[in-house]
């Protein structure tokens, strides 16, 4: 949802220490350093899990709710419904009609936003500390009571259509991106676009969302994360007055039961192939993928350290080989571990430079993922990712907003907010022979999808 938003800064973090290591290559321990959010934790007797961390250093707050649903909870004929539903948040419930919840929240000073991914949806506010009751009693309000006013909805799919031209038909990025999705996604819930199909956008009644709506939004698929100037425990009686009476999902469990089955999830792409697209792109742009793990496996970490060995920052080695070094071939490169809460992809992605001949590239690359994994991970490359990875960590805390995103993703996928500390661990052990051997099963057998776009290519009719 595109929304402007505001991020609180309340911690300073002193990353002198961990930068130095990084240029020195020293022999940093991510546990060296110890992150510890204290927090609150409740469940409401109707499941509704509360987390509140206590940070009185500035009179504000930032108010999360994380609801377990997403794209890929959607049937052919509803896609985008979360998107859309999401949208649809904003425009008013039984206690707080249409417009009241943008005009009572930017009126005090604050920002609320949303978004929606295959696996979540997700909304949130940064307000002062004065207008935490409110918000409490409007979220209460949008939960159970929302609306769906049918001129609101009818203007709303027209926002949403016009998203998602935005972001796919005008965006050679967006429709290659929603290409390899769907190519390595086949068949599974993971394969449509969170923003939905055209057909079924202009098709989706009011009706459809409403069912939708009572499907998944109910108190015991969510998650509420309060980080800033609060009383843990006030907060909570307030959250328990307000919220405590709404009405658990049964239906839902079973529901979800049976959409979450991991058979469902399991990669049916065809790979060892390759799909060109006409696209606006003046020089080719292409994503290199492969099956990846979903959250949480030992694999999917070591992944994670080998994509950004190849890939992340300036020094990484693909971004050596192909743009710092002395005859460039791309204009940008990047490696990506994208981890969801069943299945997974790792992919390379880039940008040709105008005059680099895409089919000379593509044997150059595909040369290039046989034999990098010998090359390209070393103790030093391996303990540059580590100590990139614990300076990341204190990053994502420096606001209000930050810890409570931290807090919550943890807790929504893992159930677990402090889930950080085993990844951390886990981070830590990790070694190169690790990486290697991972970076040899996901090159070697050369089971890739490599999707292309291009001004060059033939328009399909």
């Amino acid at each position: 949802m595109a929304r402007p938003a505001t991020l609180l800064l309340y911690i300073t973090v002193t990353l002198t220490l961990f930068s130095c290591a990084h240029k020195n290559q020293q022999k940093t321990h991510l546990n060296d350093y110890p992150l510890n959010l204290a927090v609150k934790k409740v469940t409401l007797s109707n499941g509704l899990r509360v987390l509140i961390h206590e940070n009185h250093k500035l009179p504000i707050f930032s108010y999360y709710t994380f609801f377990d649903v997403g794209g890929r909870y959607e049937k052919p004929g509803t896609t985008g419904a979360s998107h859309f539903l999401e949208h649809l948040m904003f425009k008013g419930a039984k206690k707080y009609g249409a417009g009241k919840f943008d005009t009572i929240i930017e009126g005090n000073g604050g920002s609320t936003n949303a978004y929606t991914t295959v696996d979540s949806t997700v909304y949130y506010e940064n307000l002062p500390t004065k207008n935490l009751d409110i918000i409490i009693d409007m979220e209460a309000d949008r939960m159970v009571n929302l609306l769906l006013d049918p001129v609101a909805f009818e203007k709303e799919r027209e926002v949403v259509l016009e998203e998602r031209k935005f972001r796919y038909e005008n965006s050679p990025r967006g429709k290659l991106y929603q290409q390899m999705m769907r190519a390595v996604f086949a068949k599974t819930p993971y394969g449509g676009s969170v923003i939905g199909d055209v057909a079924d956008l202009k098709s989706l009644s009011r009706d459809q969302v409403m069912q939708y709506f009572k499907k998944f939004y109910a108190p015991n698929n969510a998650i509420i994360v309060i980080v800033g100037d609060v009383d843990a425990d006030e907060t909570i009686m307030k959250i328990e007055k307000k919220f405590g009476a709404l009405p658990a999902s049964t239906a839902m469990l079973a529901l979800k039961k049976e959409l979450d089955q991991p058979q469902l999830y399991r990669h049916q792409g065809v790979y060892k192939r390759e799909i060109k697209s006409y696209g606006t792109s003046p020089t080719p742009i292409f994503m290199l993928a492969y099956k990846g793990e979903p959250l949480g496996t030992y694999k999917s970490f070591v992944m994670d350290m080998l994509s950004s060995i190849l890939g992340d920052g300036q020094s990484s080695y693909l971004t050596q080989k192909y743009i710092k070094g002395k005859r460039p071939l791309l204009n940008n490169i990047n490696v990506a571990n994208y981890n969801l809460k069943y299945s997974g992809v790792f992919f390379l992605s880039g940008e040709l430079l105008a005059k680099t001949n895409y089919k000379r590239f593509k044997k150059n690359l595909l040369r290039e993922t046989r034999k990098m994994c010998k090359t390209a991970i070393t103790e030093r490359t391996l303990q540059k990712t580590k100590n990139q990875y614990l300076i990341g960590y204190y990053r994502d805390i420096q606001s209000n907003a930050g810890v409570a995103r931290f807090l919550g993703m943890r807790e929504n996928f893992y159930n677990d907010y402090s889930y950080y500390k085993k990844e951390l661990d886990i981070y830590n052990k990790i070694t190169v022979q690790e990486v290697k051997d991972v970076c040899h099963e996901i090159f070697d057998k050369q089971e890739y999808i490599l999707v292309s776009l291009w001004d060059k290519y033939k328009k399909k009719k």
